[in-house]
């Protein structure tokens, strides 16, 4: 790699960290693209060589935030051997997430607004719904659950693990409400299991 194409990496990665932690910390209509480039000691043109806008960059930052977020659920599942632990242990971890500030307040309450809900609704689909679908596969070939056509159940599935996301994120006391999204997905998912 070329020190320039070198150099170019270390300014996004700089404005992408700088960024996250301003969102995270006053949210995204708190923060001036000013702030962000006298806190990252880069130009204004930098930016503007990377990212279209505050907006933009404003969508890196989200889809940085949901790559670590499906790495970690996705190391969470593989970590138990059973299919059905799997998708237990992927909902717990997906919740706890939802309790972390930097995903509440730039996943889970900005992004819908700033993104608009379709976009946001893209990106939660572009890093969930696979997860979900082979977590589903994986459940049906191990005979936990009937087969039946897997894309309608993972949206259905995924569609409550981000609405259960969303009410953590909003609610008043965060923790009560992680247990409650989860006790309830827990019976969600324990309906569709074999008897």
């Amino acid at each position: 790699m070329s020190s320039r194409a070198q150099q170019s990496g270390v300014t996004r990665a700089k404005l992408l960290r700088v960024a996250r932690e301003l969102f995270a910390r006053h949210g995204y209509n708190d923060v001036a693209t000013e702030e962000i480039v006298r806190r990252a000691g880069v130009t204004r043109g930098a930016l503007y060589h990377h990212f279209r806008d505050k907006r933009d960059l404003f969508q890196a930052v989200v889809e940085q935030i949901e790559q670590e977020v499906l790495q970690k659920v996705a190391e969470t599942a593989l970590s138990e051997a059973d299919p059905w632990d799997q998708q237990s242990a992927a909902i717990r971890a997906y919740l706890d997430v939802c309790l972390e500030p930097a995903v509440q307040r730039i996943v889970l309450t900005d992004a819908p607004s700033v993104l608009g809900l379709a976009a946001w609704r893209e990106i939660e689909a572009k890093y969930g719904l696979a997860l979900v679908e082979a977590g589903l596969r994986s459940v049906m070939e191990a005979g936990y659950i009937e087969e039946q056509p897997v894309e309608p159940l993972a949206h259905l599935v995924l569609g409550a693990l981000t609405e259960g996301g969303l009410l953590i994120g909003r609610s008043d006391d965060r923790q009560a409400a992680r247990t409650g999204v989860g006790d309830s997905l827990d019976r969600l998912l324990s309906g569709l299991r074999k008897k």
